[in-house]
């Protein structure tokens, strides 16, 4: 059966974005291709007062870890953190927590953001090494010289299941000098319940969000530009964890040059420097039935440079990037009795490791013809990694070095061609990643997954990755067919195995697993995609995505998503929508036991919303009423951490002003 799913994926492959002129401004997220079209709202035809998080998940490519109701782990092709690149504007930005509860994406809101940029393996490569692919969130920049000088959006809204409230404000200047952008948003939300109407206790959180840009036109042909993003996450609950979230703050600022050229090889020149600031404080004082309490706070601080030149000349095209970062990171665990004014253990979990890196990475485009275009990429990086107290490893990794230098090496090719109403592309890419601070460096980082204590191996092996993409697709004025297949093999795989040795320091632990290289894993994503207008306002999309991963023994790696799919219709007429969308996984029957999972059923999700859209003295205004699960399903997902239970139906209303 799954082969005949195969060849029905590779007949329906295709890369192109597709979009149907007469249709509504609000679009689901796709991957963005090299010619970096972009999306310009951070909403989805379902719901337009989305998370970051919610909005991402729209995307073919992106599934999350769920511990909770906030702060997602984003899945780039069905591959863990580790493995892709997440960047904001180009900066590089690591989390502070070693449970993985501050992704990058935690760290800013939609009202900040003009675009997500999705790029597929190595052809993320241009932000730095990577395996799965790169995420950059793009920032809002309003241009200069705008007819209209002055521009806000305020939203705000109410969501009924966890009693959501939160509010979200942008206002714009733009002026023939100078250019302002400023951001504020507040969200709070207590505990949801799931289908059976029971409260999921601690899935709770407050965040507050603000941001401010400033641009100045030093010239015709130049600007300087600074930027700041300022969040607070606090009492932010975790179900699937054994402790929750005291506090979360980050600083993350920049300031960029950028001059463009009217002739010439080189059109843009921008470079950016950057300076951010996190920290994160797990502790477990709201769960009194620990028998032993720990405190798990950390830091991550990162000063970085990046540079990029844009080349065009005739039919060839070029994007030119330097990207250089200093990375601190710094973890700490504090045991105490259950009198709290003693402690009784402490240890570095990040034991203060320092991580620099620089690197040169190319992408170059020549339009063969007005049909085919090759696009050939390339990198070299360079890792440094140095440990201050590396005697923490020395315990289970003797003479292990304080300090290890790795090159990271990465190629990327692809040839897209159309013809008349097709399109097709293969192409395929080389490249290498260090093991992250955890899997280098980690001491006995607690995963409440498969309840073991994590050792991390200074000694390990650069992964190396190869892979092969291909695609094809159709499109006419009604009909689009599109859809993608990729496939990875990749060279000493890291990942957790049983230590003889060593006993776990967790009391909830059952034992200890270091972080090892497989001799290798095998990893395959198939998406289709079917776009039909039944009539002028009336249209209709269906998505199929299948994946597969499996170790160098044929065992299966965790976290890979099931057989999924989603079929929405949406009806617009003057200023009235309605949609509708249903979508779910098939059961989960290519689970991994060693590694925690278990078998997880098939589900089904029916979701509607309509909107409305009037203006009022100039006011242009948009209300939205809808409800997610409407049938109220009980389901817990594949991704979700420990079989938490996700939400049970939930009405939502939102209003948006434009003024």
């Amino acid at each position: 059966m799954k082969y005949i799913i195969m060849l029905l994926f590779l007949g329906f492959s295709v890369t192109a974005q597709n979009q149907h002129a007469h249709h509504d401004s609000i679009k689901n997220l796709e991957e963005v291709t090299v010619k970096n079209a972009t999306k310009k709202k951070i909403e989805t035809e379902m719901k337009m007062a989305v998370s970051v998080d919610e909005f991402l998940s729209s995307s073919d490519n992106i599934s999350f870890i769920k511990r909770g109701a906030y702060a997602w782990e984003p899945l780039l092709n069905n591959m863990s953190t580790e493995r892709s690149t997440v960047t904001i504007d180009g900066m590089h930005v690591f989390g502070a927590c070693t449970d993985k509860m501050d992704p990058i994406t935690s760290y800013v809101e939609s009202n900040n953001l003009a675009a997500i940029d999705i790029k597929s393996g190595q052809e993320g490569s241009l932000h730095g090494s990577t395996i799965a692919g790169s995420i950059d969130l793009k920032r809002k920049s309003t241009p200069f010289g705008l007819q209209k000088k002055w521009n806000g959006v305020y939203q705000t809204g109410f969501e009924f299941n966890n009693k959501q409230f939160f509010n979200l404000g942008n206002i714009s200047y733009s002026g023939t000098k100078f250019v302002a952008d400023g951001s504020i948003s507040y969200r709070t939300a207590d505990n949801y319940s799931d289908g059976n109407n029971n409260e999921v206790k601690h899935s709770q959180y407050n965040k507050f969000n603000t941001s401010l840009g400033l641009a100045y036109k030093t010239s015709d042909l130049s600007s300087l530009r600074l930027d700041a993003i300022f969040d607070v996450a606090k009492d932010v609950g975790y179900p699937a964890l054994p402790m929750d979230l005291w506090l979360s703050r980050a600083l993350i600022t920049s300031a960029s040059y950028k001059q463009l050229f009217e002739e010439g090889l080189v059109r843009v020149v921008d470079t950016k420097v950057y300076f951010n600031a996190i920290e994160h404080y797990m502790d477990d004082t709201t769960r009194p039935e620990n028998l032993v309490h720990m405190d798990m706070p950390g830091w991550s601080t990162t000063y970085g440079l990046v540079s990029k030149a844009n080349l065009k000349k005739n039919n060839y095209s070029s994007e030119i990037q330097l990207n250089a970062y200093d990375n601190l990171s710094i973890a700490e665990m504090r045991m105490y009795p259950q009198d709290r004014s003693e402690r009784t253990m402490f240890a570095y979990s990040w034991p203060w490791v320092t991580t620099r890196y620089a690197g040169l990475s190319m992408n170059n485009s020549w339009e063969l013809s007005e049909k085919s275009t090759v696009n050939l990429g390339g990198s070299l990086g360079v890792n440094y990694n140095y440990s201050k107290y590396i005697e923490f490893n020395w315990i289970f990794h003797p003479g292990a070095p304080q300090e290890k230098t790795r090159f990271l090496p990465s190629l990327n090719a692809s040839y897209q061609l159309n013809i008349d109403q097709f399109n097709f592309s293969v192409g395929t890419g080389y490249g290498h990643r260090a093991p992250s601070v955890s899997e280098g460096y980690g001491y006995y980082i607690y995963n409440s997954f498969d309840r073991y204590d994590y050792i991390g191996d200074p000694n390990l092996k650069n992964e190396i990755s190869y892979e092969g993409n291909a695609s094809a697709g159709f499109k006419n004025e009604r009909l689009s067919i599109q859809g993608k297949i990729n496939y990875f093999y990749i060279d000493n795989y890291i990942i957790g195995k049983i230590l003889s040795l060593g006993s776990p320091m967790n009391y909830q632990s059952v034992g200890v697993k270091g972080y090892t290289s497989l001799d290798y894993a095998t990893l395959l994503n198939m998406s289709a995609n079917v776009s039909y207008d039944i009539l002028e306002h009336l249209h209709w999309k269906g998505t199929l995505m299948y994946a597969r991963g499996m170790d160098n023994k044929g065992g299966n790696l965790p976290f890979i998503r099931p057989l999924s799919y989603l079929t929405s219709l949406h009806y617009m007429y003057k200023n009235f929508g309605i949609q509708t969308s249903v979508n779910g996984d098939f059961e989960q029957i290519n689970y991994s036991p060693e590694y925690g999972e278990d078998l997880t059923a098939a589900y089904a999700i029916w979701n509607i919303s309509a909107d409305y859209s009037f203006t009022i003295n100039k006011v242009r205004s948009t209300i939205q009423i809808g409800a997610e699960n409407l049938l109220n399903e009980y389901y817990s997902t594949y991704a979700d951490w420990g079989n938490i239970p996700r939400m049970g139906r939930n009405i939502f209303t939102s209003l948006k002003l434009n003024f």
